[in-house]
């Protein structure tokens, strides 16, 4: 059984392809979507999910979230005494996602299709492949999440047809632009912005909440920050289907109130929503269609239940967009059709899919100016972006020293001109014969495959000599000594127990509530949770199953009327 993984910046789902169709997997509590948070309890054991998005706002310094924008860097983030990478954070969300399934299908699962933004670079995907290493799965193959949320869309289509796919999660942006056509969908172009997502708008309202509270020391106080963050996202939220929501916060014994409105989220994002228009625009360049040359506009990802966004979009295009499917879970289920794909069902065994690599790759070289001078530095694209993969090209250079002995070779990813604006990604060592400059030629060959390696070859025409470098090692990300050393050091810490996460999850939410109530409402909270812990020692799970079904629903009142 191979399964299909939306790993979010938010929120991360699992489907799998049965029946002919993609279906969703829940987790432990029942739900289909697992926040992408990890922590610590009071055991040192990790929490993954509800349990630990709650705890954000009552133990902050032992629980993460929104750490998939620093994969495939060397960022770490503190979980008590010790430190995480963004791929073992991933990874723990992806082992529970794991055990999500087999406690569903009641057998073991090794392989996954994982879904990852259109635009994250050659390091940001081997990380993820990384992540999935480190959970125990084996990746089969890395999904641009737009292309993913187009095949969940397309699977029910079948007549031809040309759309963009506006995916706004939590994180991350991506645009993608397809085509539709004799069960082949084709993806045209991608664009977007890997530090642009959901997290930003709420960003704008934490900061605006900072600002109208007088608080501009938030950031030093991280259970106040927490707090607040938490108000920001749920204000943001309530404004999705209202026009004005009042924030009610309490802290020191003063009771404080503001106001957000729709209006105000609207100028006050207004940033945001400009840097939403590039990635369309240069889709739509690269693609060379027009706007109205669109069938349909599709919305993928939580952000884009935001009025402001629908809006934007709306605009641009001059037509309503399409959202039949929950923007939560189209990825997920996109992820599930491919994993249906890789399977060879037979319900599928029709439809091909092509994708496109979303940045340039090329080399280094060395540019001869008026007057003789060089110009050094300079980026040459060899695979530009939105080339249909898999592909493989090449270019010709020349020596540029007399006597040269060597040719050192970059290998870059990127658009811009310089390449010290780029990724390096590699470097090739080519020994070639000392002769004056120009007079020795290197045929350089990149090949692009869909799973995103990329192959460096150059051949010396002189001598006939062929160099050879698969892209694996890249700054930031792990060497497979240090894989294997993390897989170690994650093998000891202990995940807390699957079947306990229900009571534990509420009792994390609980404790929140307790924290961020006055009052008689805090009294009653704190006798229910009493109430409730009595009944966990008893061991009677019909007793501990009342109780949380008691507490649970007083919770959700005193949040439905509160928050």
């Amino acid at each position: 059984m191979i399964i299909g993984i939306d790993l979010g910046t938010t929120n991360s789902l699992a489907a799998i392809w049965r029946d002919g169709q993609p279906l969703l997997i829940p987790n432990a509590l029942g739900q289909v979507l697992t926040p992408s948070a990890v922590g610590l309890d009071e055991d040192g054991r990790i929490l993954v999910g509800q349990a630990a998005q709650d705890r954000l706002v009552t133990h902050p310094l032992q629980t993460a979230a929104h750490f998939k924008r620093y994969m495939g860097s060397d960022h770490q983030q503190r979980l008590g005494h010790r430190l995480f990478r963004a791929e073992e954070l991933s990874a723990f969300v992806l082992k529970s996602l794991k055990a999500d399934v087999e406690a569903w299908l009641g057998e073991p699962v090794r392989e996954a299709v994982i879904t990852v933004p259109a635009y994250f670079n050659d390091i940001q995907r081997k990380a993820t492949r990384i992540a999935g290493e480190l959970a125990g799965l084996n990746v089969e193959r890395l999904v641009n999440e737009p292309t993913a949320a187009a095949m969940a869309y397309g699977l029910h289509q079948h007549s031809e047809s040309r759309f963009l796919v506006f995916d706004l999660g939590g994180g991350t942006f991506d645009v993608s632009i397809l085509d539709l056509f004799e069960g082949v969908m084709e993806v045209r172009a991608s664009a977007g912005d890997n530090l642009l997502g959901g997290e930003d708008f709420t960003e704008v309202v934490f900061h605006y909440l900072c600002s109208q509270l007088a608080l501009p020391a938030a950031g030093s106080d991280p259970m106040l920050k927490a707090q607040l963050q938490r108000l920001a996202e749920s204000g943001k939220r309530r404004l999705s289907e209202q026009g004005e929501v009042d924030i009610d916060f309490s802290w020191n014994g003063q009771d404080r109130c503001v106001t957000l409105t729709q209006h105000w989220l609207e100028e006050g994002c207004a940033p945001l929503l400009a840097r939403l228009r590039q990635p369309v625009e240069r889709a739509l360049r690269d693609a060379r269609l027009p706007a109205h040359g669109l069938d349909q506009i599709v919305l993928v990802g939580g952000a884009t239940r935001m009025p402001l966004v629908r809006k934007l979009v709306t605009r641009m295009f001059g037509r309503f967009p399409v959202c039949r499917i929950n923007p939560d879970e189209a990825v997920a289920l996109g992820a599930a059709v491919q994993a249906g794909l890789k399977a060879r069902d037979a319900a599928l065994e029709e439809m091909v899919l092509t994708d496109v690599a979303p940045y340039s790759m090329g080399i280094e070289i060395s540019n001869r100016m008026a007057g003789g001078r060089r110009e050094r530095g300079v980026f040459l694209p060899i695979i530009e972006r939105n080339t249909l993969v898999p592909v493989s090209r090449c270019e010709q250079v020349q020596t540029i020293s007399d006597q040269q002995e060597q040719v050192d070779l970059r290998i870059y990813q990127g658009e811009a001109r310089k390449v010290t604006d780029n990724v390096c990604l590699g470097e090739l060592n080519i020994p070639v014969p000392p002769l004056p400059a120009g007079q020795v030629s290197l045929e350089v060959r990149f090949s692009y495959t869909v799973d995103g390696i990329l192959e460096a070859e150059c051949l010396v025409l002189n001598t006939g000599e062929i160099r050879r470098l698969v892209i694996e090692k890249c700054p930031g990300s792990l060497s497979p000594d240090e894989v294997a050393a993390r897989l170690a050091a994650l093998d000891d810490i202990k995940m807390h127990p699957r079947d306990r996460m229900e009571n534990t999850a509420l009792r994390a939410r609980a404790n929140r509530l307790y924290e961020q109530t006055r009052g008689d409402l805090r009294q009653l909270i704190g006798q229910q949770i009493g109430v409730f812990e009595c009944e966990l020692e008893t061991q009677d799970t019909d007793r501990i199953r009342e109780a949380r079904l008691t507490l649970g629903k007083l919770l959700d009142d005193i949040e439905g009327s509160v928050w």
